[in-house]
Formats: C-alpha cells, sequence, structure tokens
C-alpha cells in the first residue's frame, strides 16, 4: 500500500510538470484527485490495510494529497502567468492611456435634483405613491366631477380592471392626507400619463413635481411666496414670473404660473410652467369622510404642480420637448 501510494505520487507529480494548458491541467487533476482519480482508488483500499498500519498508511495518503495539491495550483499559477505574458506582449505601456467616454445625468433628473433640494430647504418632504391608480385617489377625492373631460377614456390610460395610470402625482396628496393628520407639507416627484398627442410642447409621459402645504391659516399669499422664491432659486433672482387666473376641481381659487422665457438669439416670450391654486375645501371634506375622521376641518392649504420638462425647457432655452426623449447623444452631451 505503501509503495503504490509512493508511485502514484511520483507519477502525478511528474504528469502535473509536464501538462501545456490550464485544460491539460484540469483533465490531470480529475485523473488524480477526482472520484475516480487513481489516488482515490489506492485510498480505497485502506480498508484492507491491517489496523495497526493504517495510521501511518493515512498520513501517507494525506502528505501525498497535499503534494498533489500543491503541485496542482503552482502549475496553475505559472500557466496563468503565461497566458498574462502573451496577452501584453508587444504592449507600448509609454503610450497614454485611451479615454473612457464619461456618462451623465439627463436633463429631467438635473432640475428634478435641483428643485428637490430647494424644495427641502424650505421644510417640504419627500412623498410617493403608485403609478397606477384607482379612480378615487386620481379624481374622486380631488373634486374632479364624473363628467371631467381628465376622466374620458380618450384622455386618460384605463385598464380592464378599472384601474387607470395617474394623470397626475396629485394622488400621492390625497393618499398622505388619508394617512397623516395636519399639518402637512409634502412635494411628489413623479412621472405622469395622459393620451396627449406628442408635439413640440406635450408629451404622453411625463415627469412632474407636486408640492402641497396643509395647516391652519394657509394664505394666497404664502401659495404666491412660496412658488416666486422656488422659480427664483432655480432660474436666477432676475427672472419674471406671472400668476393667471385659473380653474382647477381641486383647487379654489387657482392659477397658472408663467416665466418669460429669453433664450439666447430667441425673442423673450411666456411659457407656461405650472398650476396652483389654494385646495378646494371639497377636497379635505372628501379626505375626511373617506378615513371617518375630522383631521382638516378647518384646515387650509395650497397645492401646485410643475412639468420637469418644462423647468428644463426654460432652463436651457430647449424649443422642442421631445428632444428630451429622442435619447440623442449629440443633444445629451451637452448637459455633461
Amino acid at each position: 500500500m505503501k509503495d503504490q501510494i509512493a508511485n502514484v505520487q511520483a507519477e502525478a507529480l511528474a504528469r502535473i510538470a509536464t501538462v501545456a494548458d490550464l485544460k491539460a491541467l484540469e483533465d490531470a487533476r480529475v485523473a488524480i484527485l477526482g472520484k475516480k482519480g487513481c489516488l482515490t482508488q489506492v485510498q480505497q483500499g485502506m480498508r484492507d490495510v491491517p489496523k495497526e498500519e493504517k495510521p501511518a498508511v493515512g498520513a501517507l495518503l494525506n502528505e501525498a494529497r497535499a503534494a498533489i495539491s500543491a503541485a496542482l495550483e503552482a502549475r496553475r499559477e505559472a500557466l496563468q502567468a503565461e497566458l498574462d505574458a502573451a496577452a501584453v506582449a508587444g504592449s507600448d505601456f509609454s503610450m497614454p492611456g485611451a479615454a473612457l467616454p464619461q456618462g451623465g445625468l439627463h436633463p429631467i433628473s438635473i432640475v428634478r435634483d435641483e428643485a428637490v433640494r430647494i424644495l427641502r430647504r424650505m421644510g417640504f418632504t419627500l412623498s410617493d405613491g403608485p403609478e397606477i391608480e384607482d379612480e378615487w385617489h386620481c379624481f374622486d377625492a380631488l373634486n374632479t366631477p364624473e363628467d371631467h373631460p381628465a376622466r374620458n377614456e380618450k384622455d386618460t390610460f384605463y385598464f380592464d380592471s378599472g384601474k387607470l395610470l395617474r394623470t397626475q402625482t396629485s394622488t400621492v396628496q390625497a393618499r398622505t392626507m388619508e394617512k397623516q393628520a395636519p399639518p402637512v407639507r409634502i412635494i411628489c416627484p413623479g412621472s405622469a400619463f395622459r393620451r396627449d398627442a406628442i408635439d413640440a410642447t406635450h408629451l404622453s409621459a411625463f415627469n412632474q413635481i407636486e408640492g402641497l402645504y396643509v395647516d391652519r391659516c394657509v394664505s394666497v399669499g404664502d401659495l404666491k411666496g412660496t412658488l416666486e422664491y422656488f422659480l427664483k432659486a432655480l432660474f436666477g433672482s432676475e427672472t419674471a414670473v406671472r400668476f393667471r387666473p385659473h380653474f382647477f376641481p381641486f383647487t379654489e381659487p387657482s392659477f397658472e404660473i408663467d416665466v418669460l422665457l429669453q433664450a439666447a438669439g430667441q425673442a423673450p416670450r411666456w411659457i407656461e410652467i405650472a398650476g396652483c391654486g389654494m385646495v378646494n375645501p371639497a377636497v379635505f371634506e372628501n379626505i375626511d369622510r373617506s378615513t371617518g375622521k375630522q383631521l382638516y376641518s378647518g384646515c387650509t392649504g395650497f397645492a401646485f404642480g410643475i412639468g420637469l420638462e418644462r423647468l428644463a425647457m426654460i432652463r436651457w432655452g430647449i424649443r422642442d420637448i421631445r428632444l428630451l426623449i429622442e435619447n440623442d447623444v449629440r443633444f445629451l452631451a451637452q448637459f455633461q
């Protein structure tokens, strides 16, 4: 038995020393140490070894296995070193390295992150909700009547289940008020979806950042001051902002906000950027009725919604909103 172990070890070490590649080395390992390998076959003869000789024979087997394993590892390292040397043979390491292209944030991500930072400094906290919504949170809770055009299948993406893709991130405001007692001061950045024809100023899938502030004695002055400060912090202190009376079912009074776009080489023009207003008391009543609590009785508040694509268009003087979804590297490289 001892002679068999010595012979197997010698033959194995000789074979390992002559293998020329990693595949042959793996074949040698299996042939020697595998389940049917020659050393494994010898080891199975231990059951026939006399009891008094088993310790010595077992020690020889362990020494043989250790020596063969060490030889395999040493040969593997040597073969790998040869492959590595061949891979870089002829390379001139004194040449300058080739620069790898660097990626960057999309312009919508840039303005979203900056808008969030400004509003968080003003005390707003982030809130989130599902993009697939029900009609209650998307329309009914927000005082949108059943005959409103937004509830028509021509304007909104409905599923067979009756669920729909949210048309605005105001749904997050409704969900937050159901869970949280006032005061509420949140912003809800996210995607919204409408059946709009895609053109130079409209997309069917777009991004918004909406805000809600509810407490006791919140006024129109708070709304106007907050949004003017936000827009001037985003675009510069000289930014011209105007509020125009409008109608939204979930706010009363309501306003649309325009910012004067002054792109280089173009005539200044006003561009609509946001909708806002004081939260309609009917919204508070709907929330209290759905929760069975009187959390918002006597509260006032304001809400606003801003399109992130519009922010990007004003920030960089982009005239066609479709440029933001075409993934043209030549266009996007300007914002790195």
